[in-house]
């Protein structure tokens, strides 16, 4: 008889091939797809894990509580991270931070004045990008983006454009009332918005057919 700990195990294994298997051809060589060993992790992220690989880390506890179709647009939507570039990168902005202050504090002892002021320009340089990288409504943006990108990811694979929406927004309602924290409940309802005014437009520009038409009550 197989254990509840073997079965399950089995189950995430072929659940991270089936993800697998939804990346398009051109990113399937250099992107990985995992399960999280995080604490507490994200529902799902993307990471450099060397020069030409990406890793997908999907927390499969909670991911598994979602519908198949709205696993599928998360997961795009991911993707759609990694193809434009907005991933997170190992930056050397925080080790150059932290070098700037320890130099600032340690020329203030010395009183050298010119290593001081080098010092302090690279907190200056390395806090700034730092300000860039983390800014609020730049990321909001960016993934504002990447669920457009979602929707036109899972036409390639069969989804109607109004199923796609449909998806997606039923995804991001889940994730609003299942999210305490509210900064980032705050993002997905933005996204939310967001895709709303997109299927508004969306359904300006092609008749969707009288039997998707259910969709609509989504948004």
């Amino acid at each position: 008889m197989t254990s509840y700990s073997t079965s399950t195990a089995k189950a995430e294994m072929n659940e991270l091939r089936r993800l697998k298997g939804l990346l398009p051809p051109e990113l399937q060589s250099w992107v990985m797809v995992e399960k999280t060993i995080e604490v507490n992790p994200p529902l799902i992220r993307s990471e450099e894990i060397g020069k030409d690989q990406v890793e997908i880390q999907v927390d499969l506890i909670r991911w598994e509580q979602l519908a198949l179709d709205q696993r599928n647009l998360l997961f795009w939507h991911e993707v759609a991270r990694i193809q434009n570039d907005t991933i997170s990168k190992e930056g050397w902005e925080m080790a150059a931070l932290a070098i700037g202050l320890g130099g600032a504090v340690g020329e203030l002892w010395v009183q050298d004045g010119l290593l001081l002021i080098l010092a302090l320009a690279l907190c200056g340089v390395s806090g700034y990008r730092l300000y860039q990288k983390n800014n609020g409504d730049k990321l909001i943006n960016e993934a504002i983006d990447a669920d457009e990108k979602a929707i036109a990811l899972a036409t390639r694979f069969g989804y109607s454009i109004p199923n796609a929406y449909k998806s997606l927004g039923s995804a991001l309602k889940t994730l609003i009332e299942q999210t305490p924290k509210k900064r980032l409940r705050a993002k997905y309802e933005a996204r939310l918005q967001a895709l709303k005014r997109s299927a508004t437009k969306a359904k300006g520009k092609t008749k969707m057919p009288r039997e998707t038409t259910q969709s609509e009550t989504i948004y």
